[in-house]
């Protein structure tokens, strides 16, 4: 697949003004400063799509975008660590869990995950949510610029071993770094295949 067209849609905080579902949508969400914009602006060959910050918690909408005039891609709010305050996290909370349950053309939730970091428990938490609520989900490991490729082989053995503790099976995942421009293809055909499934219903 190739991203021809990029175009913000629409940003807000309730499930029902999201747009209308008829198109196939993909989501992606993660702990804070995770490099989910950054890896967003990269899938879609546009620095300037969504708002990169490294000030965590700085994704605080429900942000759609329309791609090749086809389907969807979100970016949510990212969970965990934020310097905001309880009152907000606990709304965030709130309405990410409302989409996620309740957006009917939600085909896939890409989890993002920082292959630099050990499993955090706030991240098997929420995979173990996803997975008892049956939300179709992949799990994106990001910043891999960041190591070697012997420690990054090590980090995810690591953490295949520590996801294997809860699941019969590890999701499908997916290498990435926006900074050296690796890992969009694969996400990409991905989608593609998902998209055909679904649009051959």
């Amino acid at each position: 697949m190739n991203i021809n067209t990029a175009e913000f849609v629409v940003s807000n905080s309730k499930l029902s003004l999201c747009p209308e579902p008829n198109k196939p949508e993909f989501a992606f969400i993660g702990r804070s400063n995770v490099g989910k914009s950054s890896l967003i602006n990269y899938i879609t060959n546009n620095k300037k799509l969504a708002k990169t910050s490294g000030t965590p918690g700085k994704t605080q909408l429900i942000n759609h975008f329309l791609i090749n005039n086809h389907w969807y891609l979100v970016d949510l709010p990212g969970y965990g660590y934020a310097k905001v305050p309880v009152k907000t996290k606990i709304k965030w909370e709130a309405f990410i869990s409302d989409y996620i349950l309740k957006r009917e053309n939600l085909l896939n939730l890409f989890v993002l995950i920082d292959s630099r970091l050990p499993a955090q428990q706030v991240d098997l938490d929420f995979m173990e949510w996803l997975g008892i609520k049956g939300i179709s989900f992949s799990i994106v490991f990001t910043k891999i610029d960041k190591l070697t490729s012997s420690q990054l082989n090590k980090n995810l053995l690591a953490y295949k071993k520590e996801m294997l503790k809860y699941w019969e099976e590890m999701p499908i995942s997916f290498t990435t770094s926006a900074s050296s421009k690796f890992g969009k293809d694969a996400i990409l055909n991905y989608m593609d295949g998902i998209i055909a499934g679904y649009e051959g219903k």
